[in-house]
């Protein structure tokens, strides 16, 4: 009788103790910067000019748990001119990350520290516009890819007040993207249907790209917020046409 009466209580117990939550972090942040960006297959010159982006980045980790979810999401819009002031470039991407990242804080153990390493798979999607070419003055961009990612997080005090620093770097290994091959019009592949290797397999090689962001945490009253820099190096190699676009931006935005 006894026994079941504590087998009773501590049932009791368990049924009105609170769960451990979850550790939620979302981050909404505006960057302006400049972009840097060469299309062979639209031009040969390099256009440069300025890039807005906006960025989302939420991450979870239950409570006891040491694997963190990570879901990003990423939009930019750029006007661009060439050396000469002659011709403007007009591009827009969106991006989605999803990542899952193991917690190496009790392996590295210093205090304030927090590491994720991990993999993630990105989706993109966007356009390049040359306004001064009359054939061929776009060019699409869809792509897959995969590849690792890391984060830290370091937390500290100064005169009495919280901040903390946060890194996050992510590059392509292995991936899948549409790309018309060298001289080859939209109007062969979607018209007339003449495939020439338009789905093109990529790795490390052929799009040796990087992707990083570092920023400082910091509260004004009750509210976080975070300011830093945003830096991304996405360039490829495919089908005999060069594309590349180096971001150098910085970001503002509010952290709950």
């Amino acid at each position: 009788m006894k026994k079941g009466i504590m087998v009773l209580l501590l049932l009791c117990c368990a049924a009105v103790a609170p769960a451990q939550e979850a550790e939620k972090v979302r981050r909404i942040g505006l960057a302006v910067g400049y972009s840097n960006i060469l299309d062979t297959y639209l031009s040969p010159e390099n256009y440069t000019g300025t890039e807005f982006r906006f960025v989302a980045n939420n991450t979870k980790q239950k409570a006891g748990k040491h694997w963190q979810r990570l879901m990003k999401h990423e939009a930019y819009f750029s006007v661009t001119k060439n050396r000469a002031k002659t011709s403007s470039e007009l591009a827009g991407m969106y991006r989605f990350k999803y990542g899952m990242l193991y917690d190496l804080s009790n392996i590295i153990n210093v205090k304030g520290l927090r590491v994720h390493a991990g993999g993630h798979a990105t989706v993109n999607a966007g356009f390049l516009y040359n306004m001064r070419n009359e054939n061929n003055p776009a060019q699409g961009r869809l792509g897959l890819n995969i590849g690792p990612i890391a984060s830290a997080d370091y937390g500290f005090t100064l005169f009495g007040c919280p901040f903390a620093l946060h890194y996050e770097v992510s590059a392509p290994l292995l991936g899948l993207m549409f790309s018309p091959n060298y001289g080859q019009s939209y109007y062969e592949i979607f018209t007339q249907g003449n495939y020439d290797h338009n789905c093109v397999p990529t790795t490390i090689v052929s799009t040796p790209s990087l992707r990083q962001s570092f920023t400082i945490d910091f509260k004004i009253s009750k509210a976080s917020f975070f300011v830093g820099y945003v830096g991304d190096y996405d360039q490829y190699k495919v089908n005999n046409l060069k594309y590349h676009n180096y971001t150098h931006a910085g970001v503002i935005g509010y952290r709950y």
